[in-house]
């Protein structure tokens, strides 16, 4: 458990800056599988591209980013606001190779930070930058029919990019599951989950329509509510009446594919797989799409998933039958509901006091209640476990996650607040020893 969660907390603390070449601010630069070689021995080659194609798009297309992102989706948002965007679409790409060097040639120039992953399954990117270039890659991606319609989400980066640099590439997996996904039957969406709407979501949630239990008590029999993320993630925020999920690293979900030993702690054991209604939830919604198609191999009829995930949930309905915060993926960690919509703040605050209340979210030290619903990195480098923590036990441990670690030979500072550890690199040669 320790390991899942310190290489996941690496990743959020800018752990790609580890890397001894620094990529140059002048030339973007995209990794892509050498074809030349076999599957398993591929490995990654460095192309810089021009930038044609994009010059090529403004003189031919209007350049009212709005006009095709959506009104919504570019609301109140002046050209240097920096936003961190979020979009998912499985589609058959027949060389994924020169889709992605297509991108990067379009990206020359922009400052986007963020990750980007192609294959033959489809597109899979998290990203940040000011509104002016983020939306402009919308904009032109929704040029190609294939992604005319993608769903993409957008939530404000107040302290500017939310990623380190741009890492944009070929990925065989756009997610990671032991096993990997590739010989899963992504592109049938009658295979994956049924979307519902954030409305119809909603509804079904609701009190006395089968499911709005409080957190962590048995729910309706014939229905269960899946949250289908990380452990650490619903120790944040979740959707009343959703179980922890036993995981810390999605690559090693197991719910509805248990054997006997693990009954207790999957929610989807001995459950009637052709009466019972499993409604997934997950951020974005690409990991539902994903373990739906899994359990639908498996025999699981009434599949389920919230259409766009908490992110799309939270921008339409707010936070209703939401407790807490969201967790997400890069360097902010963790969002209210009223980062997603505004005008529901009265609800919003509504929500945010019942967290200051909670009885879900607990420190990883003393097992108190907090009131911050934000996770820290372990100050001692060679941990760096991502974890809740009191006020006290910070000042206790001196930022560490146990005893052990107070005594570790690199130590980072405390940091007060909502403060996060710089990049890694900076503290990769430290030598202070505890006194």
């Amino acid at each position: 458990m320790r390991c899942c969660c310190a290489v996941i907390s690496a990743a959020l603390t800018p752990a790609s800056s580890l890397s001894p070449s620094p990529r140059s601010r002048s030339r973007s630069i995209v990794e892509l599988p050498n074809n030349s070689l076999s599957q398993s021995q591929r490995h990654y080659q460095l192309f810089s591209l021009s930038l044609c194609p994009r010059k090529r798009f403004l003189n031919n297309r209007n350049c009212d980013v709005s006009a095709q992102c959506g009104r919504a989706e570019a609301e109140e948002l002046s050209e240097d606001d920096f936003v961190v965007v979020n979009f998912y679409r499985f589609v058959f790409i027949e060389n994924p190779e020169a889709e992605v060097s297509r991108h990067l040639s379009f990206l020359q120039g922009l400052d986007i930070h963020g990750r980007v992953y192609l294959n033959e399954q489809g597109i899979n990117a998290q990203y940040s930058g000011p509104s002016k270039d983020a939306l402009l890659y919308v904009k032109w991606l929704r040029e190609d029919d294939r992604f005319s319609d993608i769903l993409v989400q957008i939530s404000p980066a107040y302290n500017g990019h939310a990623f380190p640099k741009l890492k944009l590439r070929y990925k065989p997996s756009l997610v990671q599951l032991e096993g990997g996904i590739s010989h899963l039957p992504l592109l049938d969406s009658s295979v994956r989950a049924t979307p519902l709407a954030p409305p119809e979501w909603r509804k079904r949630l609701e009190p006395g329509n089968g499911i709005g239990a409080p957190s962590n008590e048995k729910i309706n029999t014939n229905y269960i509510l899946l949250d289908v993320r990380n452990g650490y993630e619903w120790d944040i925020g979740h959707f009343s009446g959703a179980r922890r999920p036993s995981v810390d690293c999605f690559r090693s979900t197991s719910f509805g594919l248990s054997s006997t030993e693990d009954v207790a702690s999957d929610p989807l054991a001995n459950v009637d797989k052709e009466k019972t209604d499993i409604l997934m939830y997950c951020t974005g919604g690409i990991r539902c799409d994903v373990y739906s198609t899994i359990l639908r191999q498996r025999g699981f009829q009434n599949l389920y998933s919230l259409k766009g995930g908490v992110s799309h949930y939270l921008k339409t309905e707010g936070p209703a039958e939401w407790v807490g915060n969201l967790f997400v993926f890069d360097s902010r960690l963790s969002l209210p509901p009223s980062s997603y919509k505004p005008e529901a703040i009265v609800n919003a605050a509504r929500s945010e006091q019942v967290s200051q209340c909670n009885t879900f979210s607990r420190c990883y030290v003393c097992g108190s209640q907090v009131s911050e619903l934000r996770h820290r990195n372990c100050a001692n480098l060679d941990c760096n476990l991502l974890f809740l923590c009191c006020i006290d036990c910070v000042k206790d441990l001196r930022g560490c996650c146990c005893v052990n670690c107070i005594t570790a030979p690199r130590l980072r500072p405390v940091l007060p607040g909502h403060q996060r550890y710089a990049k890694w690199h900076l503290y990769r040669d430290l030598e202070c020893k505890a006194s």
